[in-house]
């Protein structure tokens, strides 16, 4: 049991911790560590690179949030595909080996995110990883968050509120969904991540300083 878990712990880590939004700004000249609130995550790097680029810079942004969320579903996705293949995963094999390695492959997916040893272990917030992540463990309730997200989102053009609220929905989607108490315990665990992760957007949302991604008036 110990191996598959150190396995897990070790994939998703370098998984994780692939600092896909530095890559995609410096591929257009910009160290994202140097502009807006110098986080390499998708937010940031869609508000920066659309400044500077309009709308091809804003769907960088976006494949840099898919590229995110992909590393944390294939982190959690592969050790219950592999498992399953060795272990022909029976109800008990699944809960006791292959749900807590895919378990592990995520936890350690957000650490390499948020501190990637290639870029001096600073990283961003982990909520695309996250979400990856939950895609594959409990597709529903990731749907449910995701519509908090919107709604938050298109009501307030705040993205932090959006993702700080989604994160707490995820745990209250999973409890009244009845997951499994081993996945409500780690939404719980991942939902306090991502708000400690976004305590200084929490401090700038209480003082009316926090950036919003506002629409611009068409041009005549």
């Amino acid at each position: 049991m110990l191996l598959p878990l150190l396995i897990a712990a070790f994939v998703g880590y370098f998984l994780g911790a692939l600092p896909f939004g530095y890559f995609v700004a410096r591929s257009k000249g910009i160290n994202i560590f140097e502009h807006g609130s110098k986080s390499p995550g998708a937010t940031n790097v869609k508000r920066v690179l659309g400044e500077k680029f309009g709308h091809s810079g804003k769907r960088l942004g976006d494949f840099v949030f898919f590229l995110d969320a992909l590393k944390g579903a294939v982190a959690t996705g592969w050790p219950l595909w592999v498992l399953g293949q060795i272990t022909m995963s029976s109800e008990e094999t699944y809960r006791q080996v292959n749900l807590p390695c895919a378990i592990t492959g995520l936890v350690f997916a957000l650490i390499g995110h948020s501190f990637s040893c290639f870029t001096k272990f600073k990283g961003g917030k982990g909520v695309a990883t996250a979400a990856g992540g939950f895609l594959v463990l409990m597709p529903v309730p990731l749907l449910l968050s995701l519509g908090v997200w919107i709604v938050t989102f298109y009501g307030s053009r705040y993205v932090s509120l959006a993702s700080i609220l989604a994160a707490v929905a995820l745990p209250i989607g999973a409890f009244f969904l009845h997951q499994p108490p081993l996945l409500l315990g780690l939404a719980v665990v991942i939902a306090l991540f991502v708000v400690i992760r976004h305590r200084a957007n929490v401090v700038r949302l209480v003082n009316g300083t926090e950036n919003k991604f506002a629409k611009k008036p068409n041009s005549a």
